[in-house]
């Protein structure tokens, strides 16, 4: 006799109710995304254990903040928002697409059909679909000279599902132009030369595009301008403060003087490259308007920036290092790990710098650059729900516009694929499969 040892709290089924379990788990999936696909589809709100409230009609967003308990919905679930990091589009489209296989599994499995047999034919079904797609799609001219146009429509398609038409509208530019500014020739698009930057500050119709940088804090010395145009800018990774030493060493001095020339002796490796940076400053800056702008990875000490704004120098410490990245994209010239060797050549440029400030954040803007790299789409909004709403659509736009470049090729939309694949399978597939996989490859996309 076989025994068995379960869990006493595990529940036990056959392979009939387990398969139908999971079919009815794709099916409830179904039924709970159905509702909000397409530009006209209804905003889900969800209700968070501690109360919290978020509403939104993206796939993506409802699939990660539901608390789905059953193992096929979560894979299902799994499997859609592998699709939207990919495309960035059509999560919901895909588990409304699986919840009908199921359903029509379900069917033919209560005639009797055994499930290898569905999955052969549903195997049969997709290599079939997808040498059909290879002829379907429309290719699209994206050699020196994007389609602007076509680019926008893609942008648009996908943005209308996600938020009202006016403010998709006004995206679907800031989306393309953003990724038109960061594409390279001959190399991949990286969408993370794209920042992603949020002031809950006006309405969301405010939200624009700067073809610059935005810093997320400002200067830190109060005579330091707040504005300043026509700007070399400096981008550097070097430490312009004291550092203690990593191993303990004690000093002892017997008077005054003795221990002024101590503090004179720390001080002076750190005014040296004060002193580099100043003279490099007025090597280019001496005789013109033009200004002179220092971002660095590391500290700069308050005695530091002192001396640099006695120069009229701006400067902004411990920024980012995924800024430092972007900011010699957009400015141009080099990021220095050494002011020993200082050129003009490792200098960036920028027509404007300035500060904004917002209750108690600062922002400073570097715009006006000379062909840049790098941008930054600022998203403003009145509160966090909006802003979290416009995040997410802005970021799978994004995506999706870079798929169509690199792909080079659309496919219609509105449900025009699935048709045209669906007669396919039924007039021309189903003739060349026999044996019971003939009624399942023909049915796979009906």
């Amino acid at each position: 006799m076989a025994l068995r040892m379960l869990n006493p709290n595990a529940e036990v089924l056959n392979k009939s109710a387990a398969l139908y379990m999971n079919i009815n788990a794709a099916k409830g999936l179904q039924d709970v995304l159905k509702t909000n696909l397409g530009p006209k589809g209804t905003i889900k709100m969800l209700v968070g254990g501690s109360g919290e409230i978020k509403l939104t009609k993206d796939g993506n967003t409802l699939l990660k903040e539901m608390q789905i308990q059953n193992p096929t919905a979560i894979m299902i679930a799994r499997t859609a928002v592998a699709q939207d990091d990919i495309s960035g589009d059509g999560t919901t489209s895909t588990v409304l697409f699986i919840g009908e296989l199921m359903k029509q599994s379900e069917r033919y499995i209560s005639e009797g059909m055994h499930p290898r047999v569905l999955v052969d034919g549903y195997d049969i079904a997709k290599r079939a679909t997808l040498d059909f797609l290879e002829k379907f799609k429309t290719s699209v001219l994206m050699e020196e000279a994007p389609d602007k146009e076509m680019l926008k429509m893609v942008a648009r398609t996908t943005l209308r599902t996600k938020l009202y038409e006016a403010l998709a509208d006004q995206l679907t530019d800031i989306v393309v132009n953003a990724v038109l500014c960061i594409q390279k020739p001959e190399e991949s698009i990286d969408l993370f030369m794209v920042e992603i930057m949020h002031m809950r500050h006006k309405f969301d119709i405010d939200t624009h595009l700067i073809e610059g940088l935005v810093l997320d804090h400002g200067a830190r010395h109060p005579d330091m301008k707040k504005r300043v145009e026509n700007c070399y800018i400096l981008t550097c990774n070097v430490s312009l403060e004291y550092e203690k030493s990593e191993v303990n060493a004690g000093f002892f001095y017997s008077n005054a003087e003795q221990r002024e020339k101590m503090v004179l002796a720390e001080r002076r490796q750190v005014d040296e490259k004060i002193q580099k940076i100043i003279n490099l400053k007025k090597k280019v800056c001496d005789g013109t308007d033009n200004n002179f702008v220092v971002i660095n990875q590391k500290g700069i000490d308050p005695m530091s920036l002192d001396l640099l704004a006695r120069e009229g120098i701006v400067a902004l410490r411990r920024a980012k290092k995924r800024n430092m990245e972007r900011l010699v994209l957009a400015c141009g010239g080099e990021a220095v790990n050494s002011v020993d060797e200082l050129i003009p050549n490792v200098l960036g440029w920028a027509g404007l710098v300035y500060e904004h400030v917002l209750g108690e954040e600062k922002y400073t803007f570097v715009e006006n650059v000379r062909n840049p790299h790098s941008c930054t789409i600022l998203i403003k909004g009145p509160n966090d729900h909006t802003i979290a709403q416009i995040k997410d659509a802005v970021r799978d736009g994004l995506r999706s516009v870079k798929n169509t470049i690199e792909d080079r090729s659309v496919v219609l939309g509105a449900g025009a694929f699935e048709v045209a694949a669906s007669q396919h399978l039924k007039h021309t597939v189903k003739k060349t499969v026999q044996g019971p996989c003939n009624c399942i490859a023909a049915t796979s996309c009906g």
